[in-house]
């Protein structure tokens, strides 16, 4: 059995059409590491938005090359997890204009700088593959570790939990699609590896400046143990980052493939159950 088929066969997924009430939630303490830690995963949050469309069109591009029925499945399935993403996060970015952090205008630099892109398709797609790969690495961490999210605000921690399994969920998708239309397995590996290293200074020059920005405007850029909180948060325990490091340097292997490389979280099943039986407690309300 291929990486290809065994992704296919072995972790079938669908989208969960939910809806997360932030309107009332403390946007500057919701986690209970406090203002540092809170405003790391804001920053990360102002960017989903319009990241999730990024992705979505560099996928929806290749769907007319793609003939494997199974794919074309998690292709449909991806767009519509990606799309749920970007509306519940712009909803909390909203509480976060809301609250003076400026998130509209930290979304329009990111389409700014995706416009400006004018790159070839199939590099827009390996850009895809290397951002799909930290969410899903820092995904498993989350989903693998209660620590990271324990304590906070009920609704945020079920959205950023909901997301990390949906991310750990469709992970290979993007890759199987980049593998499926690339030309030349060399070239095609240089090319994802390339772009891995270049979305990762990225992705980490946003965030921090994304971070800087709101700690700016709360007055808390020389909170030294605010700073000592994170580091901790990130590197100590419960570690998110220290965590991501060996997954994120397999992605750089010949042979790499999300599902045998990445790692997959014991407790993926249970977040699984738990994110469809909200699902089904709205439906319920609903009716």
């Amino acid at each position: 059995m291929t990486a290809f088929e065994s992704s296919v066969r072995e972790h079938p997924f669908s989208m969960r059409n939910v809806h997360f009430d932030v309107s009332n939630c403390d946007v500057r303490h919701w986690h209970p590491a406090g203002l540092h830690v809170s405003h790391f995963f804001n920053a990360l949050s102002v960017r989903f938005p319009e990241g999730e469309k990024f992705f979505i069109n560099s996928v929806r591009h290749y769907r007319e090359q793609i003939k494997n029925p199974a794919l074309l499945s998690d292709i449909e399935a991806f767009i519509g997890q990606e799309a749920m993403h970007g509306r519940e996060h712009r909803g909390f970015n909203n509480a976060l204009q809301r609250a003076g952090y400026d998130a509209d205008d930290m979304e329009l630099e990111l389409k700014s700088q995706i416009r400006r892109l004018q790159a070839p398709p199939l590099f827009q797609l390996s850009v895809t593959c290397a951002a799909e790969h930290f969410t899903a690495i820092m995904s498993a961490a989350v989903l693998s570790n209660d620590a990271i999210l324990d304590g906070a605000d009920p609704e945020m921690a079920a959205m950023w939990r909901w997301h990390a399994l949906e991310e750990t969920e469709h992970k290979a998708v993007a890759f199987d699609v980049f593998n499926a239309v690339r030309n030349g397995g060399v070239s095609g590996y240089l090319l994802r590896c390339a772009v891995m290293l270049l979305t990762s200074l990225s992705f980490w020059f946003n965030a921090v400046r994304n971070l800087f920005r709101m700690l700016a405007k709360d007055k808390a850029l020389t909170d030294w143990k605010g700073w000592g909180t994170l580091l901790r948060f990130l590197f100590g325990k419960p570690g998110l980052a220290r965590k991501m490091f060996l997954p994120y340097v397999t992605y750089f292997k010949p042979g790499f493939h999300p599902w045998n490389d990445s790692g997959n979280p014991g407790d993926l099943a249970r977040w699984k159950e738990a994110a469809d039986l909200r699902l089904l407690n709205q439906q319920g309300k609903a009716a």
